[in-house]
């Protein structure tokens, strides 16, 4: 797979990035490499394992050894430019090296979420044709391995299964062991470097396609807006496997040259202890993880002193959180949006009051321009909700393998599907979501696949998911069935039978509402805007 993203663009947006420099054309290797020149004993990764319970913490010397060792093991494992590498892992050390030998090869990576499952696995490792796939042994109680080793004989492409913790030819540790030579063909900053898979309204995950430029590019305008530099320590609770992990908790901190604190299972105690002890000043992460940070910093504030900027993206931040977080963690509140897609494409500023932080998304980042159109995409005025497009530096190559979801028209701009007005001022506030997902905790919902397995219950007539409001997560599903001849059905025998399907955990429903019929338009088709009405009740009574 070489598709490069100049021919997924016209030439003249081409011209036009280019001429405003705003890709770089350089590698995150690139400036692994010059911190190993300029610093190579600055702390580069803190981790600790829960696994394990080990604590590593890796200067750039180190972490450019076992890169080294890494892309030279792959090498020797058959991995080159432009094959596949997946791995589903926590947020450990291993993540940032793999995408880095990765890189030194010209390997394509793939990172996938720790919550998927046998389902969700079988599709995207065939559709990415992974030549090697790497899991922990076991996280969280679960058995990787077993789950890899089970899924092999259906993948024809997949060559190898290293298990970190493993053991024999399937022990990841055994790269580690010899340095060797690194003989890879790194990719050029313009060629797909990383497949991210992210839920849409199609039925299936879509692979999202980036390459160097198009991930670097929104790393600079979003560091200089928020002042963060070398000096600064990130602190990322958010899966790597996710855009917001991936771009803010890798490869931000090595564009830099600056540290990253990983936690890789979501405790606000814990997180407070990672502040506290790392000096944490940086953190982005989901609305849940604001709300629970600041009733930890309610409790224990000194430990925050070092945080100074925490940006919170995925869903709109309530007003009395804003207030309440800004008064105990005593650090800038920053609002985002941003997508998969083209990562964060608006935040508000340090300096912004903070009727700005309530009320909108922020601004556009430099590089990165966005409009409200109507059905016609004729622009509309301040204040009129319409649909809102993004023309960026960021954004994205592609979807894998499928060409026809490819929504940049020829002028660079991308339909987002979301719904949102925007100010005189420029500063967006997102209203709604055409596409048919639900967000729960930062997590997108792939509503029309679990619609899909619903259907398969023997109980199930007709059945919709819409997204229920939460104080915490932002969203939460909630099913909408009818049963046939007035059948039984509970939340309960509805989540089981999910789970056999081998549906990850979080995209079950939460709550269960049996209807004598759906509402429909004369033509047939749901109207889920009138489901979400009545999901919004159920959110504010709960």
């Amino acid at each position: 797979m070489k598709t490069t993203i100049t021919s997924m663009i016209s030439g003249e947006r081409e011209r036009a990035i280019r001429q405003g420099r705003f890709w770089p054309d350089r590698l995150i290797t690139d400036y692994l490499d010059r911190n190993l020149e300029e610093r190579p004993q600055a702390l580069a990764v803190v981790d600790e394992n829960s696994m394990t319970g080990e604590r590593d913490a890796l200067s750039y010397a180190e972490l450019g050894r076992r890169v080294d060792c890494l892309a030279a093991g792959l090498a020797r494992l058959g991995l080159k430019r432009g094959d596949v590498l997946s791995f589903q892992l926590p947020n450990w050390w291993q993540f940032t090296a793999l995408h880095l030998a990765a890189m030194r090869l010209g390997a394509i990576t793939n990172p996938l979420m720790p919550i998927f499952r046998e389902r969700e696995l079988l599709f995207m490792l065939s559709l990415a044709e992974t030549k090697i796939f790497v899991v922990p042994r076991s996280f969280r109680g679960f058995d990787y391995r077993a789950m890899a080793v089970a899924l092999r004989p259906k993948l024809p492409a997949l060559q190898r299964v290293l298990v970190i913790g493993g053991e024999g030819e399937e022990a990841f540790e055994s790269l580690l062991e010899e340095p060797g030579d690194v003989s890879g063909s790194p990719a050029t900053a313009d060629e797909v470097i990383q497949v991210q898979f992210t839920s849409g309204t199609t039925g299936e995950p879509k692979g999202v396609m980036h390459s160097s430029n198009t991930l670097i590019s929104a790393l600079t305008p979003y560091a200089e807006r928020l002042g963060l530099s070398r000096s600064d320590v990130f602190l990322m609770a958010s899966p790597m496997a996710h855009q917001t992990g991936f771009m803010y908790g890798l490869m931000l901190p090595i564009v830099l040259g600056a540290k990253a604190v990983l936690q890789d299972i979501w405790s606000p105690q814990k997180a407070a202890d990672l502040v506290a002890a790392e000096r944490v000043s940086f953190t982005m992460a989901a609305t849940p993880f604001l709300a629970d940070l600041t009733a930890e910093a309610e409790r224990r504030p000194a430990d925050f002193r070092s945080l100074r900027i925490f940006l919170s993206a995925g869903a709109p931040i309530p007003r009395v959180l804003v207030r309440r977080a800004a008064e105990h963690l005593g650090a800038a509140i920053i609002s985002a949006w941003g997508m998969t897609e083209n990562g964060a494409v608006t935040t508000t500023k340090p300096e912004d009051p903070a009727e700005k932080v309530f009320e909108t998304d922020g601004c556009a980042l430099p590089g990165m321009e966005i409009r409200i159109v109507d059905e016609e995409r004729r622009v509309l005025p301040a204040g009129v909700e319409g649909r809102l497009e993004v023309r960026s530096c960021s954004n994205f190559a592609g979807y894998l393998k499928r060409p026809e979801w490819y929504t940049i028209d020829a002028q660079g701009w991308f339909d987002s599907g979301d719904l949102a007005r925007m100010d005189k001022e420029g500063y967006v506030r997102l209203t709604g979501r055409t596409k048919d997902i639900v967000i729960r905790g930062g997590e997108n919902i792939p509503v029309v696949e679990v619609e899909g397995l619903i259907y398969r219950h023997p109980a199930v007539a007709e059945a919709a998911i819409v997204a229920m409001p939460d104080a915490r997560l932002g969203e939460r599903a909630c099913a909408f069935v009818v049963t046939r001849e007035g059948r039984p059905l509970s939340l309960a025998e509805l989540s089981e039978f999910l789970l056999a399907q081998k549906i990850a955990k979080p995209y079950l429903p939460e709550r269960l509402e049996i209807l004598s019929a759906l509402p429909k338009t004369p033509s047939g088709k749901i109207q889920k805007f009138r489901l979400r009405e009545i999901a919004k009740e159920f959110g504010a009574a709960e």
